[in-house]
C-alpha cells in the first residue's frame, strides 16, 4: 500500500497550522494507521485503532483532536472553564511524552489559544487543582489515577461541569491500562464524561477486555487494523536475536557483548525481571563499565523517572536498566539495541519490550539471553507471536572476560559494602520468585533452572535462605575462595553503619535482634465492646430526640447528660432487645420500665 502525503489528506482536509507543524517535525508521508484513523475521527466517527508499537498513534490522535477543538473554536471560542479534549495514558512516562509532542503544536501562532495542562500522579493534586482553576485548560494529558480523584472531588473545581463540551476522548495504550487494573477506574470516569462526544481508543493488541471496553466506551465504533505485514507482530526494521548461556556465565556474556566492538557506541535498553535486580546492576555494572553511562529506572521510583529518561534521551552513549515500567509508550527513536536479561512474564511482554528500538522507520536490533533448558521459547514465541528468533553471531570484545575475574570483583564490591550485598541477595530471591509466574510455565520451568548457578552469576558470597532451595538443586554454586563472616560486614553509608551497630549493642544486651515496633491492639472483653456500643446507639438516640424537641420549639439548646442518664438509656434499649426476642413478657417489660396499666 503506497503511503499517502499529509498534504493529500482528502475529506476532509487538515487546516494550514497543523500540517506546518507536522512538516515541520520531519514528515512527509503518513503511517498506515494515520491514514486510516485521521481522517474517521474528522467525519465525526468512533474509533478503535491496533497498531504495532512504533507506528505513529501519538499523531493519529492528536491531529484530529487538534483539528477539532479549532473547528470549534471558531464557531465559539473555548472559555478558560471548558475542557474539550482528554487523552488518558497508562504511564506517567507515556503522558509526558504525549505532553511534549503536543506542545509543539500548541507553540504555532494559531494554536495558542488551545491550552493543555499535564495532569499525573507524583504531584500536588492541590497545585493540579489551583492550576486548573487559575489558568484553564482546554486540553488535559492524564493517568487514569489522577484524573479519577479530580473527578469525585468536590469543591470549587467541578471538574464534570468543566467536562460537557467535551469534543474528544483518546484511551492510549488501552490493552496496558487494563493490564495495570485500570477498569474500574475508566468505567467512573466514563460515567462523568457526556456522551454527545468522539472517543479513538489506541492500542497495540486486541484483548478481550479491550472490546469489553470499546463497548462501553464507543457508539458505533469502525475498527481499524493496521500490521506492516500479516506474519509479524514487531516493526519490520527489527533484527531478534538470542542467545544461550549458562545461568553462571550470563552477567558475563552481557559484559563481553556490550564491550565488543560494534556496541560501544550504541544507546542500549537492558530489561530486568524485577525493581530489585535494576538496583543491583545498577550499582555494580559501573564497576565494570566505566567508559559508559549507566543510568537505571523501574516502578519504584516514581518522580525520579522522568529525570532519568531525559538524561537517556540527551546522552549518546547511554546504556538505560529497567523494569517492564517501561515496555510501554517510551518514544526514544535513537535506541539501537533492546537486550532481556530473561524472557518476560508473558510472550505479549516481549514484543512490546523490543518494539523500544526500530521506531519511526530507523534499524533496531533486539537480543534475549536463554538458559540451556529455555530453548524451547525460540520456537514458543514464533508460534505465539509471529517472531522470528536468530542465533547471535559470536561478537569480539575488546577482551574476553573469565568467571573467576568476573567472581572476585562481585565479591570483593559486596565484601566493601554490604548494601550491595544486600541489594544482592534481594535481587536473587525476586528473580527466583518472578520466574514462578511466567505464564508459559510449560518452558519456563524453576525445578529445571540450577539454583546454584544462577546464584553464582549474581556473584553472591552465599547462598540465601529460601524455601524454594529445599526441593530444588543448588550444588554448582560458587562462593569465595575464602570464608567471608556475612555478620561483619560493613556499610560504606555512615549512617546505615551507624544504625547498624546500634542493632548489634541491642543484641549483645539483650539476645534479641531489634526489630521495628509493632503498635499493640488494645483487646477489649466482648462486654466491654457490647457496653461501648450501646452507650454510642444511646448518645445518638437521645440526640434526635433532643433535635427533634428543639426543632419543634424553634430554638436550639445544648443539653448536657450525665453518666447515670447514659446507663439508664443503655439498659432501656436492652429491655427493648428482650422484649423484641420474647426472652421477657410484657408485664415485666412494663414493670421494669416503670410503665403501669390504664
Amino acid at each position: 500500500m503506497s503511503r499517502k502525503k499529509w498534504t493529500s489528506l482528502e475529506k476532509p482536509s487538515l487546516s494550514r497550522p497543523v500540517l506546518d507543524v507536522v512538516e515541520s517535525m520531519g514528515f512527509e508521508l503518513m503511517t498506515p494507521v494515520q491514514a486510516a484513523a485521521i481522517p474517521l475521527l474528522l467525519s465525526r466517527k468512533d474509533v478503535s485503532a491496533e497498531a504495532v508499537t512504533g507506528s505513529g498513534k501519538t499523531l493519529a490522535f492528536l491531529v484530529p483532536l487538534l483539528e477539532m477543538l479549532s473547528r470549534r473554536s471558531k464557531e465559539s471560542p473555548w472559555t478558560p472553564k471548558e475542557i474539550g479534549a482528554i487523552i488518558i495514558s497508562p504511564t506517567r512516562e507515556i503522558s509526558h511524552q504525549i505532553s511534549e509532542v503536543l506542545q509543539v503544536f500548541l507553540t504555532h501562532e494559531q494554536l495558542k489559544h488551545l491550552r493543555q495542562k499535564l495532569i499525573v500522579g507524583g504531584g500536588s493534586i492541590e497545585e493540579d487543582i489551583k492550576c486548573i482553576q487559575n489558568e484553564g485548560a482546554t486540553i488535559l494529558v492524564c493517568t487514569p489515577g489522577r484524573l479519577e480523584d479530580l473527578f469525585q472531588r468536590t469543591g470549587t473545581l467541578n471538574l464534570a461541569g468543566r467536562v460537557k463540551s467535551l469534543e474528544f476522548l483518546v484511551l492510549d495504550e488501552a490493552d496496558r491500562l487494563l493490564d495495570l487494573g485500570f477498569k474500574t477506574t475508566i468505567n467512573n470516569i466514563l460515567g462523568f464524561l457526556p456522551r454527545q462526544r468522539r472517543t479513538g481508543l489506541f492500542s497495540a493488541t486486541q484483548t478481550t477486555e479491550v472490546t469489553d471496553l470499546i463497548r462501553a466506551g464507543l457508539r458505533n465504533p469502525v475498527l481499524v487494523s493496521v500490521k506492516e505485514k500479516s506474519t509479524i507482530n514487531t516493526p519490520s526494521r527489527l533484527q531478534n536475536f538470542y542467545k544461550i548461556v549458562e545461568a553462571s556465565d550470563k552477567f558475563i556474556a552481557l559484559l563481553d557483548f556490550l564491550n565488543s566492538t560494534s556496541i560501544q557506541e550504541a544507546k542500549i535498553m537492558i530489561f530486568f525481571p524485577t525493581c530489585a535486580c535494576v538496583e543491583y546492576w545498577a550499582g555494580v555494572m559501573p564497576h565494570f563499565l566505566k567508559q559508559r553511562l549507566i543510568l537505571s529506572t523501574h516502578g519504584k521510583m516514581k518522580n525520579k523517572r522522568k529525570n532519568v529518561i531525559e538524561r537517556f534521551r540527551k546522552e549518546d552513549r547511554a546504556i538505560l536498566l529497567c523494569t517492564d515500567v517501561l515496555a510501554r509508550g517510551l518514544d526514544v527513536p535513537e535506541i539501537d539495541w533492546v537486550i532481556q536479561w530473561d524472557p518476560p512474564s508473558n510472550a505479549a511482554s516481549f514484543v512490546h519490550r523490543v518494539g523500544r528500538t526500530a521506531r519511526q522507520g530507523n534499524e533496531g536490533y533486539a537480543l534475549i539471553f536463554l538458559l540451556p533448558s529455555e530453548d524451547a521459547y525460540v520456537n514458543f514465541l514464533k508460534i505465539n507471536q509471529k517472531v522470528e528468533l536468530n542465533p547471535l553471531r559470536n561478537e569480539c570484545s575488546q577482551g574476553q572476560l573469565d568467571l573467576k575475574t568476573v567472581l572476585e570483583k562481585l565479591h570483593k564490591l559486596q565484601i566493601n559494602d554490604k548494601s550491595i550485598f544486600d541489594k544482592g541477595v534481594r535481587a536473587f530471591v525476586s528473580h527466583i520468585r518472578a520466574y514462578t509466574k511466567h505464564e508459559c510455565n510449560a518452558i519456563l520451568r524453576l525445578k529445571d533452572m540450577d539454583l546454584g548457578k544462577a546464584a553464582t552469576g549474581y556473584g553472591l558470597l552465599q547462598m540465601p535462605r529460601m524455601p524454594e532451595l529445599k526441593t530444588l538443586k543448588a550444588d554448582n554454586f560458587i562462593g569465595p575462595d575464602f570464608d567471608v563472616d556475612i555478620q561483619k560486614l560493613s556499610y560504606l553509608n555512615p549512617q546505615k553503619e551507624q544504625a547498624r551497630q546500634e542493632k548489634i549493642r541491642t543484641y549483645e544486651e539483650t539476645g534479641q535482634w531489634p526489630t521495628k515496633k509493632k503498635h499493640k491492639k488494645v483487646i477489649e472483653s466482648w462486654e466491654q465492646s457490647k457496653t461501648k456500643k450501646e452507650l454510642r446507639k444511646a448518645k445518638k438516640l437521645r440526640k434526635k430526640e433532643t433535635e427533634a424537641a428543639e426543632n419543634k420549639k424553634g430554638k436550639k439548646r445544648k443539653t448536657h447528660y450525665t453518666q447515670e442518664d447514659l446507663e439508664q438509656l443503655a439498659n432501656d434499649l436492652r429491655l427493648f432487645k428482650k422484649l423484641k426476642r420474647n426472652k421477657i413478657s410484657d408485664e415485666d417489660f412494663c414493670k421494669e420500665m416503670g410503665i403501669e396499666d390504664e
